[in-house]
């Protein structure tokens, strides 16, 4: 005879199994997603009822570009700030999830994330900011989905354009537009390493107006830029003419305004303190 404690492990495992399996059938389809551009995510919609509780019109300054008109420099200061392995895992990074979960437990909080940015692109596309399991089961599984669907240069392109960079501000164009005036395919390394870096909290920090913690998290991003390289780029973007991509992805302006002078923000790690490194070359940081 089994016993209580035996009978509700069997009714729990029934459950999760259950949930699971309902979470699979209604996942969104994403093979849409190889030749639509999202109108609109989760996290945008998210933000407009907030701003609407609060009874305050609703932002959004968004633009899209495509993947060959974002600077490389961006998108390499991306991926080390936040998924280095980015190609060597298929939308979860098991290795890096161990890892975060070892130092989580060590500090008794949630310090060190371990999601990766097809993870994140299923959270902003699909979900909400919830720490609660059962959502971070259902990211997992459309994370799968997104990797079997579209490659790794379409999820980087999609990511790229509809992460929150500042209080309405979504994507990677309107970032450099809105903080240094200058088109995403124009940004050099140090803008693009202070947007990348600003991703942690892009709510609180200003890539505009560093405080001295993000300015640290720029110089750690701009010190390991060269060991990643971001997808190649399609060899003709649509509407554009031949070698126009080559062009684009060898921008590099020379008028790049340098970074404004730190500023210690409330809840700044405390001065000469370094940034805690994460990812495998990239930063830590709750996801």
């Amino acid at each position: 005879m089994l016993t209580r404690a035996a009978r509700w492990m069997m009714a729990a495992v029934a459950i999760a199994f259950a949930y699971v399996a309902y979470v699979f059938v209604t996942l969104p389809d994403v093979r849409l997603l190889r030749t639509v551009n999202p109108q609109t995510t989760a996290f945008m919609e998210l933000r407009a009822r907030e701003a609407r509780d609060a009874g305050r019109t609703p932002r959004k300054v968004q633009t899209w570009v495509s993947y060959e008109r974002i600077s490389p420099s961006l998108k390499r200061a991306v991926l080390v700030a936040e998924d280095a392995a980015f190609f060597q895992h298929e939308g979860i990074d098991f290795d890096e999830l161990e890892k975060s979960f070892e130092e989580n437990w060590k500090q008794g909080k949630l310090a060190r994330g371990g999601s990766t940015i097809t993870q994140q692109l299923a959270k902003n596309l699909y979900l909400s900011p919830s720490r609660n399991p059962m959502r971070k089961v259902t990211e997992f599984l459309i994370a799968r989905r997104l990797e079997a669907e579209l490659s790794k240069r379409r999820i980087l392109e999609i990511y790229l354009n509809v992460i929150e960079w500042g209080d309405g501000i979504w994507g990677a164009e309107a970032a450099a537009r809105s903080y240094f005036r200058t088109p995403a395919s124009a940004l050099g390394p140090g803008n693009a390493a202070l947007l990348a870096a600003a991703i942690i909290n892009p709510r609180r920090y200003n890539p505009a107006h560093p405080s001295g913690f993000l300015v640290r998290r720029q110089q750690l991003i701009l010190q390991r830029m060269g060991e990643v390289e971001p997808p190649a780029p399609a060899a003709t973007p649509p509407g554009s003419a031949p070698g126009d991509a080559a062009l684009l992805e060898s921008a590099s302006p020379s008028n790049e305004p340098p970074a404004a002078a730190p500023a210690r923000s409330p809840g700044d790690p405390a001065p000469g303190t370094t940034p805690q490194a994460g990812k495998p070359g990239g930063l830590g940081g709750p996801s």
